[in-house]
This record gives C-alpha cells, structure tokens and sequence, in this order.
C-alpha cells in the first residue's frame, strides 16, 4: 500500500477546533497518524512544531514548564504530551492571558480523560479529538454513509459479492498505517509484535512505575484471545500468578494507551434482567491477529476466533467512522439473563438507539434477529432500525426496520 497520505474522517472536526478553542489535543494510540495529520493540517495554518520525543526537549519541558510555554511561539504543536503532564498547567495559565483560538495543537498517546486532574485542569480550554488507526473508509479514500443509513433505516434490497477471503484479509491487516505499508501480512504481524514491545519499554515505563511490567505483552495477547467477550478478570488473570486487582490495575493502564477499549452494557431503568457487566475489545484487529500468530487460512478456518475477531472489527470500524461524524455516537452491548443479547447498540443523541448483530457466515435466518427484537422493545419509541451484518450477498428486509446486511456495506461511499 505504500506510504501514501490518508485523509482522515475528524479532519473538519479538527479544523473546526482549531478555528474556536485556544487548545486542541488530537489523542490516540501510537502510530496511528496523530503526528502526520497535525503536521499535514499545522503546516497549512503556519504552525511551529516540537516533539516531545526529543530528549532535549522533554528535558527543558520538565525543568521548567513555564519558562518553556511561555517561550513558545503564536501557533504550536506540542507532541506526545502525555510525556510531560506538568505541563497542562503551564498551558492553563498562557490560554488564561490568552484565549486566542488555535493556539496549541497537541498530540498525546495516552488518555487524559482517564486521568482527571490533566483534563480538569483545561475545562472549557481544551478541546479532545479521538484518533483511532485507520478505518476501511479511510483507507478507500472516501467518507462512509453507513451510519446515516443506519439511523434512518435506509438499506434498500440489493446483492453484491461476498468478500469471503478478502474479509479475513482485512481483520488481519488492522489500521495502522506502518503496518499497512507492508505488503506481506508476515511481515505486518513482526511490525505488530516489535510494536508492542516498543510501547511496554517506553510509554507504559512512563505512565506507571509496575512491578510486572514484562507480563503486560503476555497479558495482551490473552485479552486478544477474549476479544468481544464478557469482560472477567478472572478469566484475564489465570495464567498469571497476579492478583485480580492487579490485572485490573494492568487492564486499565492497557486502556490507558488505546490498545484495550471496554464496551459498556446498555440498559434503561425499565430493564430488570439485564447483565451490567462490559465487554472487552482489543483496539485493533491487526494487532490481535499478530499477538495470536493467525494467518489467512488459519484463521478462515477457525470460525470462533473469526467471529470474535470480526465482531471487534466491526466494531472498530463503526468507533473509526463516528470519530469524524458531527453527531455523538456512544456504543454499548445488550445481554439479559435470557442469554438474548445484541453485539453492538449505538445511540445517536438522545433519542435515536439502533442494533448490530455480527455473523461471520453467509447466511441469516429470522432467529438471528432474536436480540435486536428485545432491544427494540426495550427501547421504545427511541427505536431506529435493527442489523444483522453478514459475510453474504443479499440486503435484505426482515420487517419491521430489520435487515441482513453484508458486511462491505459498512465501508461503501453509496
């Protein structure tokens, strides 16, 4: 694929906030392009850019945070933040003089919301971008409409191909650009793997001072084989000799830097019987399949590790595409006591809720739908429409704004 130059879907967010708030941080894991579209969109507006991945710099910045704030100039970009956390502050106090919009573009690899006295420290200064690694839109150049379609339940009877092979192709390549430049999926798993180990010896090293740290790659690659499953420790813990608070100590320094994202059940106060527990999705298909040591036709042929791999896929894809959507999408689970369950629910604001339901096979019968009838029940007049996304050819009505879907609808531009 080259290293070619990808438009991203929050460019018109991003510009937005720069042209309205003094600071903006654009957060998301490492080597996803936090770098390469702040520089692409700063050079354009006249932007200075430092990069706190300079020793030199990180130095200075920790030495004094104030002396350099206040020695930058009109318009910066400010890289990988999260490296020097002294700083907000020294941020706070130059926006306070100054509250000029655009002021400071900032990247960061690791997740402020999850550490509230950085993001309380700029409220109402700073605005938060999520990039995610590439979506399969992103990739085919174009901006998907599948999420409007969703809502308004508009997928009219048509066929198309299966993707078959080529879908396998695509969970295994994941989203991150580096990897995508190599041509050869072997070669894409080693930059997976070196990856990984980069990110436990120097970010992770960073944010916290762990005991264990050594276990983390390990502890990843067991939730990539517990991806799209109900989150339990336990299960997590058991090839460790750790305690379980330790490796939910561990899982949320995982989600600190992007690579484990949990999905929130979802429920109203009219629900009695619903399982309020998260489930846990590794943040990229790519990097599961490579800590797992898949290849095509592995996994093509082990249809339970396809279908949970393919349900985070979906998932991810979804995240990717609402990330540069001007509405608010929140996503969830359903499951109930019934065992009846939807694999992803999206609200769009506060009154519009919709259903996935994700099968790796070709086929689709009505009693695939059973999940999204209760959740359509439950959600009452809030209801959009319910999907059953497939790897098969047709689209196809199942009444009452249900549909079976192929898959590649997901990331078509009409």
């Amino acid at each position: 694929m080259g290293s070619a130059y990808y438009s991203r879907a929050i460019e018109p967010r991003l510009r937005e906030s720069l042209g309205d708030s003094p600071i903006t941080l654009i957060h998301g894991p490492r080597q996803c392009g936090k770098t390469t579209l702040a520089r692409a969109m700063g050079d354009s507006l006249g932007y200075e850019y430092f990069s706190f991945d300079d020793e030199v710099l990180l130095a200075a910045a920790h030495a004094d945070p104030f002396g350099f704030v206040f020695g930058l100039p009109e318009k910066t970009i400010l890289d990988e933040v999260q490296r020097v956390p002294e700083i907000f502050v020294a941020l706070k106090s130059a926006v306070d003089r100054d509250r000029a919009p655009g002021r400071f573009l900032l990247t960061g690899s690791a997740n402020v919301l999850l550490v509230p006295r950085l993001a309380d420290s700029l409220a109402g200064r700073m605005e938060i971008l999520r990039l995610h690694p590439l979506s399969q839109s992103e990739l085919a150049g174009h901006r998907s409409l599948f999420l409007d379609r969703l809502f308004a339940g508009d997928f009219a009877q048509k066929s198309c191909d299966r993707l078959g092979l080529d879908l396998v192709d695509r969970v295994l390549a994941g989203g991150y650009p580096a990897a995508l430049a190599r041509s050869h999926q072997r070669r894409r798993a080693v930059w997976y793997r070196d990856y990984i180990q980069t990110l436990v010896q120097r970010d992770l090293r960073d944010l916290a001072r762990i005991q264990h740290i050594d276990i983390l790659p390990r502890l990843l690659t067991v939730v990539a084989s517990h991806t799209a499953s109900l989150l339990n420790v336990s299960d997590l813990a058991g090839p460790f000799q750790l305690s379980r608070t330790t490796i939910r100590d561990y899982i949320d320094l995982l989600r600190s830097v992007f690579l484990v994202n949990p999905l929130p059940p979802w429920y109203t106060n009219q629900l009695s019987r619903i399982v309020k527990a998260s489930k846990i999705h590794i943040g990229d298909t790519g990097l599961a399949s490579a800590l797992l040591g898949h290849t095509a036709s592995s996994l093509a042929a082990d249809r339970s590790a396809l279908g949970s791999l393919l349900e985070t896929f979906v998932l991810q894809e979804l995240r990717r595409q609402a990330s540069g959507h001007e509405d608010d999408h929140r996503f969830f689970h359903y499951r109930d006591r019934d065992q009846r369950e939807v694999d992803i629910v999206i609200e769009r604001g506060a009154r519009e809720v919709a259903g996935i339901e994700v099968k790796a096979g070709a086929t689709v019968k009505s009693g695939d739908f059973r999940g999204l009838r209760k959740l359509r029940d439950a959600a009452g007049d809030r209801w959009t429409s319910g999907l059953v996304l497939y790897d098969g050819e047709a689209t196809a009505s199942f009444g009452d704004a249900m549909f079976a879907v192929p898959i590649g609808a997901l990331w078509e531009s009409s």
